[in-house]
């Protein structure tokens, strides 16, 4: 059975993620979204809150994909996290051409290190290409509409941070 390791920040998910993970799942029988935790940031939704928003996006558009998903945390380099997680296939999504540039570099770097997994890139949709977690986070918080880039249920956990930061 092929395990893929799909790491990321996922704060929060975004309809691209989504599309990435979606294509995980034909490549692969089992992916491992792997939440990346820094001590030194502070992310808009906590791991529980992630990982809650990456199965519950996923829940909407293929229902009978849980158990093939799960969520974990890792805090060390990608490749030492997918192996102790049994993973031999790295997902990485591309955008455009500088996302492949900076992608092929990791994947030379990841393959030196750890030369039993592989790394495979996956298009993002025309649609979600130019979304990224970090413009949504800004966007949002300056109280902009990111309906058209984050699944319904993100778009919620994002109308209700900012609501309780409003008090």
């Amino acid at each position: 059975m092929k395990t893929a390791f799909y790491p990321g920040s996922f704060d929060p998910m975004t309809n691209g993620h989504l599309d990435v993970l979606v294509q995980a799942l034909n490549v692969a029988e089992k992916v491992i979204v792997a939440i990346g935790v820094h001590p030194g940031k502070t992310p808009l939704f906590s791991f529980d809150e992630r990982g809650e928003l990456i199965v519950r996006s996923l829940t909407e558009v293929m229902p009978d994909a849980g158990g093939r998903v799960s969520v974990v945390s890792f805090d060390n380099l990608v490749v030492d996290a997918a192996r102790g997680h049994g993973a031999s296939l790295l997902i990485r999504g591309l955008r455009d051409g500088t996302d492949l540039d900076y992608e092929m570099q990791m994947a030379g770097m990841n393959n030196q290190m750890a030369p039993d997994i592989q790394t495979v890139f996956l298009p993002a949709g025309t649609a979600s290409r130019p979304i990224t977690a970090t413009l949504v986070r800004q966007i949002a918080g300056m109280g902009g509409d990111v309906s058209a880039f984050v699944p319904k249920v993100v778009l919620d956990a994002l109308l209700e941070k900012r609501n309780a930061a409003r008090g």
